[in-house]
């Protein structure tokens, strides 16, 4: 979601500035500042920002600097007499005595000098709109570049979970046989108490089947590589993103936790770390893009 695009075009007497940055946000955060004559086209600026940008921090600027000449000055009396009598009471606080510079001070207050045109003609709207569409472009021009960066960084890791995944195989297998031999273990001391009557090896049997089967993790082996492989899919497809994805990783986050839960293996328990350690990375990327 960060971009930055800038435009300057040059109206009718004027030097229009447009600017535009962006940063990371759960939601649309628009922030528009903007000359008042530019109000009556306020709404149309922000359906732009919107259907272009879709989501995140934005800050919108268009500053003017005149450049021509106007068609006519005209001081605002009222505004300025309330400026100065400000002024005037803030230097008696401050007890300063020279106050030869208050009227250039005034002058330069906001809105204090207006000119004769302040209405936009459709002529000068057209350009501006073109300005901020190309701000708008040059936006979108560095958040795809941005988020290459993200998407080769969020490939890797996905990758990387996918490689600790087939790691656990080996551990996996020895872990069932090793289980499967401690119970048996346990079984033979336990029954070697008995008196004349042992316990049911078939249902030792049965029983030992159901255990190992509720420590089984392949479905959650398989869960976890079919959210995998649709996390990259998602990621290859046009459009906005961040929110599916970020759906994927908690399913994703939800089968790792079950693998650590079942493993009782000390080693398979240090690959789920190491998984764990990549889906946070990823998700923190994920608070980047839309």
């Amino acid at each position: 979601m960060t971009g930055y695009g800038k435009t300057v075009v040059d109206i009718t007497g004027r030097r229009l500035t447009v600017e535009i940055k962006t940063l990371n946000s759960k939601q649309l955060d628009l922030n528009l500042k903007i000359p008042g004559y530019f109000r009556e086209k306020e709404w149309e600026v922000r359906t732009l920002l919107t259907q272009r940008l879709e989501r995140g921090k934005i800050d919108f600027y268009i500053g003017t600097e005149v450049t021509g000449e106007m068609l006519s000055y005209s001081i605002n009396h009222n505004l300025a007499k309330k400026y100065a009598d400000e002024l005037k009471a803030l230097s008696g606080e401050l007890h300063l005595k020279d106050a030869s510079d208050m009227l250039s001070l005034v002058v330069k207050m906001p809105d204090v000098m207006q000119t004769s045109r302040d209405e936009m003609g459709e002529d000068d709207w057209s350009v501006i709109r073109g300005a901020i569409a190309e701000a708008i472009s040059q936006t979108d021009e560095f958040r795809i570049h941005e988020g290459k960066v993200l998407e080769d960084d969020m490939l890797m890791r996905v990758h990387s979970i996918l490689q600790l995944l087939d790691a656990i195989l080996p551990y996996e297998t020895n872990r069932i046989n090793e289980l499967r031999e401690r119970l048996i273990k346990d079984f033979a001391k336990f029954a070697g108490d008995f008196n004349g009557s042992a316990p049911d090896q078939n249902r030792f049997e049965q029983e030992i089947i159901y255990y190992l089967e509720k420590l089984d993790i392949t479905e959650e082996k398989v869960r976890l590589l079919k959210h995998c492989q649709y996390f990259l899919e998602t990621l290859q497809d046009t459009g906005s993103q961040g929110k599916k994805l970020g759906f994927v990783t908690q399913e994703m986050g939800r089968e790792i936790n079950t693998i650590g839960s079942k493993a009782s293996d000390a080693e398979i328990q240090k690959i789920v770390v190491q998984m764990k350690d990549e889906l946070e990375k990823i998700k923190e990327q994920l608070g980047n893009i839309l």
